[in-house]
């Protein structure tokens, strides 16, 4: 893993979330004058790579093992407060490192209603990071589902997609705040972790 993707992100945690929660009024002991909240920041990741000799529940493989655990260095100074996963091995395993480092329990959603678990996480409390792991289709699918935006996808069965052999992007979206009339709209990164992907 690059040395310099973990301070990366945590400044690019810093800058969105400073971007969704100044307050332009000054601080005044007048409790009539509202204070912003601290918004949810969901960090959206593929699986790492999984054994391709079995179809049903493959098991991540010795390199998707490594990019686990280059996940957990990365992310558990992140101030990472909730784990996310779809109900099969591989996605649970990615999380499984920087489940251990945190002690955090990984929760299981379900993929085919992401607009229920959009609202889900929504309704974190405020100031919230949650980390969901998914597959190469349902990852860029919740991004967008959370008013993010994500780039150069392929077409996966008529839905936007990752690269299949992509294992490496990461993309934090900070959700607006609903603490105003008019929320700014959900700002989305991206950044690459772990040893860099194979072209296909």
């Amino acid at each position: 893993m690059q040395p310099s993707l973990r301070p990366a992100l945590l400044s690019a945690l810093v800058l969105l979330t400073l971007g969704l929660t100044q307050n332009p009024e000054p601080a005044s002991a007048d409790s009539t004058v509202p204070q912003r909240l601290e918004p949810v920041t969901v960090i959206a990741l593929r699986h790492a790579e999984k054994n391709l000799a079995d179809r049903r529940d493959p098991e991540l493989t010795e390199r998707g093992q490594a990019r686990s655990r280059a996940l957990a260095r990365l992310l558990q100074g992140a101030g990472v407060t909730h784990l996310f996963s779809t109900d099969t091995r591989r996605t649970r395993q990615t999380l499984e490192p920087l489940a251990t480092a945190l002690k955090l329990k990984v929760e299981a959603y379900s993929p085919a209603d992401l607009n229920a678990f959009v609202q889900q996480l929504a309704q974190l409390p405020a100031g919230s990071v949650a980390v969901v792991s998914g597959h190469s289709n349902t990852t860029p699918g919740l991004v967008l589902a959370l008013g993010g935006r994500v780039e150069d996808l392929v077409s996966l069965r008529g839905t936007p997609a990752l690269e299949d052999s992509e294992y490496d992007r990461l993309f934090v979206t900070v959700l607006p705040t609903e603490d105003s009339k008019d929320p700014p709209a959900a700002k989305t990164i991206e950044l690459r972790y772990g040893e860099v992907s194979a072209p296909k």
